[in-house]
């Protein structure tokens, strides 16, 4: 996250509690266990890529993706999931907290924020279901003792499932740009129903460095997979084995003020429990959220996919009539946003419309999609006509930064998912009639290697090679402009030619050069920048900024 926006949100939080007049006691430490069995299951690790639980386990395939098989209550589930993925739930703890203590390095700052999250999270339980209680419990008990001093475990996690919802409230971090498409009939090969998204969260590249594929057998509801980290009991994307399948992508939010339904806990509750869009729709349509957010539901069941658009005012179902397909980006698209100011300055303000057009455009120059042509579409880097935008540009489909890409044939209960890094590597096929239509009694890697989608070739490449190496040169450049540090013109140089179309290396080498007082050649450096493709209406506008004062000071 950037400083700037941290401080905005501990600002705002700060101010909330500084005039309420009391803080409300924190919630129970403990959900109530009732008759559910809190026993806590038994580990036998028999290597550093497998362990079980009984009939239960975790396992890593060659793709080094880790799959997780579990059954039970709410708490079993908890407890299993929690004790298979202890030593990633480690690891995945450090990756997000030791960013809170380097940008909070203070203490005395920290417990602050504590306090501060437990004001902010104080009424979320009565939003979560007790079954999701007990799950993200159990998994808690897991957790390390390393970060006790930022909150107790239970409430650790809590708050992590509400941070995925804060982070999309927060635009301009650019932490999110997700996008998702469907097709059926004449644009699908065999005319069943296709799915494909990228899921666009960053939080570093560790913390997409152990993705999961969890197939969980609830003892209510549906059993179901979802592509996840450790830690993590909601679904970002997921189908369950009747064929529904859920994913979600952020659309613009207010700064909330109170936690209230994780956008995750509320698609992991629609994918549990229903079969059919009016189920879904029926679970989705009275809860009340805290930011804004396009669930696309594809039901086998009724053969169609929709849009459930919820934000913490309203609610829509936006369906297609009389088409073949559906996208989604970043905005709203029925009935009740149209005039929606919010949603209209997203669409004319952020990168959500360009990537939106160019599914648009990919779709209708594509012969008729198959998983293997979804893929495709799912790793595209160019722009709108074929425009190359640099590696890494947002307003490309494929940012090369996505923590998932998955590929869902719902009619067949097939699912692909991609494998790192990003969207790159090889996708991984899951048969659920198969997972789920008999019991599991040994750990097994539980894909299918004959319809497996080949990686990009890309990764094969010089630009592939250039661009790991443009992502520590451009932070380290970042830093040193940050620093106030000497930049050598041969450093420059290098820098750009790592990524030559991506217009922020240019802005990047300007700000420096205006910043040292160079004004001449920070002028031709935002010149530069101002004939690529600019991802948002600010950064073009902060181009433009820097662009009129050097020329002033050229004068």
């Amino acid at each position: 996250m950037h400083m700037k926006n941290i401080k905005i949100f501990l600002g705002l939080l700060l101010l909330l509690l500084s005039t309420s007049c009391m803080v409300k006691k924190g919630w129970s430490d403990t959900p109530d266990f009732g008759t559910f069995d809190s026993i806590r299951p038994q580990l036998i690790k028999i290597n550093d890529s497998t362990a079980t639980v009984g009939t239960n386990f975790i396992i890593k395939n060659r793709q080094q993706l880790w799959e997780l098989y579990t059954t039970g209550d709410p708490l079993q589930i908890g407890y299993k999931t929690g004790v298979l993925t202890q030593d990633l739930y480690h690891f995945q703890e450090e990756v997000f907290f030791s960013k809170v203590e380097e940008l909070i390095p203070s203490p005395w700052k920290q417990r602050m924020l504590v306090k501060l999250l437990k004001y902010y999270n104080r009424d979320i339980l009565s939003y979560i279901p007790l079954e999701y209680q007990l799950e993200i419990y159990g998994v808690s008990e897991y957790a390390s003792d390393q970060h006790d001093f930022l909150g107790k475990k239970y409430e650790r996690n809590i708050y992590l499932h509400g941070a995925h919802d804060i982070g999309h409230a927060f635009q301009d971090l650019a932490l999110v740009g997700c996008s998702s498409l469907a097709v059926w009939d004449d644009k699908s090969a065999d005319g069943s129903m296709l799915i494909g998204r990228n899921f666009d969260f960053y939080a570093g590249d560790d913390f997409a460095k152990n993705k999961i594929i969890s197939f969980v057998k609830p003892e209510k509801g549906h059993a179901f997979m979802s592509v996840t980290w450790a830690g993590m009991t909601g679904v970002v994307s997921g189908m369950n084995a009747e064929g529904l399948t859920v994913t979600i992508n952020a659309a613009k939010s207010s700064i909330p003020l109170k936690a209230k339904t994780p956008i995750s806990i509320l698609a992991r509750e629609i994918l549990q429990y229903a079969t059919t869009i009016d189920e879904a729709i029926a679970i989705a349509k009275d809860k009340k959220v805290f930011v804004s957010e396009s669930i696309m539901v594809g039901s086998a069941a009724d053969r169609q996919v929709v849009l459930l658009e919820i934000s913490p005012k309203k609610f829509d179902v936006y369906r297609v009539e009389n088409n073949n397909y559906i996208l989604c980006s970043n905005h709203f698209q029925s009935e009740a946003y149209q005039s929606d100011k919010r949603n209209l300055d997203q669409i004319e303000q952020s990168h959500s419309a360009y990537r939106w057009d160019k599914m648009n455009q990919l779709i209708d120059e594509s012969d008729k999609l198959n998983p293997e042509k979804m893929a495709a579409i799912l790793r595209e880097k160019d722009g709108l006509h074929g425009r190359q935008l640099g590696y890494g540009n947002e307003k490309a489909l494929n940012q090369l930064l996505a923590h998932h890409a998955v590929i869902f044939k719902p009619e067949q209960r097939l699912v692909w998912v991609s494998s790192n890094p990003y969207q790159l590597g090889e996708f991984v096929a899951y048969d659920l009639n198969k997972i789920f239509g008999e019991d599991l009694k040994t750990a097994q890697t539980l894909g299918i290697d004959s319809l497996i989608i080949a990686k990009d070739p890309f990764l094969e490449t010089v630009d592939y090679e250039n661009y790991e190496k443009y992502r520590q040169i451009d932070r380290e450049i970042q830093q040193k402009i940050s620093d106030k540090s000497v930049i050598s013109a041969e450093e420059i140089t290098a820098y750009q030619q790592l990524n030559p179309e991506l217009w922020s290396v240019y802005f990047w080498a300007g700000k420096y050069y205006y910043q040292k007082g160079y004004f001449k050649e920070a002028q031709i450096e935002f010149e530069k920048a101002k004939t690529k493709e600019i991802t948002t209406d600010l950064e073009r506008k902060t181009v433009e900024k820097y662009l009129r004062k050097t020329q002033r000071r050229c004068r």
